[in-house]
């Protein structure tokens, strides 16, 4: 298992190292193209390697115009299963922590909660890599509330680092005929203002964490960003006086996510490569917004 995880990995790198040679060869057809049809002049600088590279722009189709990057590698067995999440703590959980990931257990389907115990963070990779896992979730605390959430994808990664703000959990809301029992059904997703490069790129990483649902499920699961700030709700729908009339009922918890970095790898590699990460100056920007407008 060790060799064969040590050989992906290669491979993976080695995939990954190629990007800057297909990028740099899709700029000079993209060129040519440009020049073809436009009716002018082939650059000066690409005028050795006109006929060969025409060639290339012959052969290619849809599929293979575009390079593929390694983000299209991270993702590219999920349509072949439905995911796998282990989820976990930080060491010496409070009440509070455990309530709440035990809560997130329920949300995200075909999820298994560990306790932490004393295993340190490359043990459950490697355990979680040889059981088949897709995901890994670690939820962290600030004396006894969840203040932190990393999302790592296996076998590669990336891994997403959000701080976590306002939770309320269902165990906290006294009134427990108003949220009704939690569903285990597949959940419809909604992303709504994730339209930049990162903010597509912050869906994708929890959009895999859920299956495939059924059209007629009546489970529903949102992230709305308003100025980086993510804002995660669960409902369920009824529809009481036929398809116009339906009510939507908050079956909790609650919470907002802040993006705070993406990593190229899993979280026990210290020296991933980092993707995206604020920076202290980006606070004070008020008015520009990575994630979406």
């Amino acid at each position: 298992m060790l060799r064969r995880n040590i050989r992906m990995r290669r491979e993976y790198l080695y995939r990954k190292s190629l990007e800057g040679k297909e990028r740099l060869l899709y700029e000079k057809k993209r060129k040519i193209r440009e020049a073809l049809q436009e009716g002018k002049p082939i650059p000066t600088e690409l005028r050795n390697e006109e006929a060969a590279l025409r060639r290339e722009i012959d052969l290619e189709d849809e599929n293979t115009a575009v390079p593929r990057t390694h983000i299209d590698d991270e993702y590219a067995h999920t349509a072949e299963k439905d995911p796998k999440i282990l989820l976990t703590t930080s060491r010496d959980p409070s009440a509070p922590l455990q309530q709440f990931v035990k809560e997130l257990s329920y949300v995200f389907p075909n999820a298994q909660r560990m306790n932490r115990g004393g295993q340190v963070i490359s043990e459950i990779i490697e355990s979680c890599r040889a059981h088949d896992y897709t995901d890994v979730v670690l939820v962290h605390e600030h004396r006894g509330v969840p203040d932190g959430l990393i999302v790592c994808h296996l076998p590669y990664g990336p891994t997403a680092y959000f701080g976590l703000l306002n939770v309320v959990t269902r165990h906290e809301i006294k009134d427990k005929k108003a949220i009704g029992t939690m569903p285990e059904a597949y959940p419809h997703l909604i992303f709504d203002n994730f339209s930049t490069k990162l903010g597509e790129r912050t869906a994708n990483i929890l959009k895999y964490l859920f299956p495939v649902p059924k059209p007629d499920t009546k489970r529903i699961v949102t992230f709305s960003n308003q100025s980086d700030y993510v804002s995660f709700r669960h409902h369920i729908y009824e529809k009481h006086g036929g398809p116009k009339s339906i009510e939507l009922k908050e079956i909790g918890p609650r919470f907002e996510l802040r993006l705070y970095q993406i990593k190229l790898g899993t979280v026990d590699q210290a020296e991933a490569q980092i993707e995206w990460v604020i920076r202290p100056y980006m606070n004070t920007s008020k008015k520009r917004k990575f994630l979406g407008d």
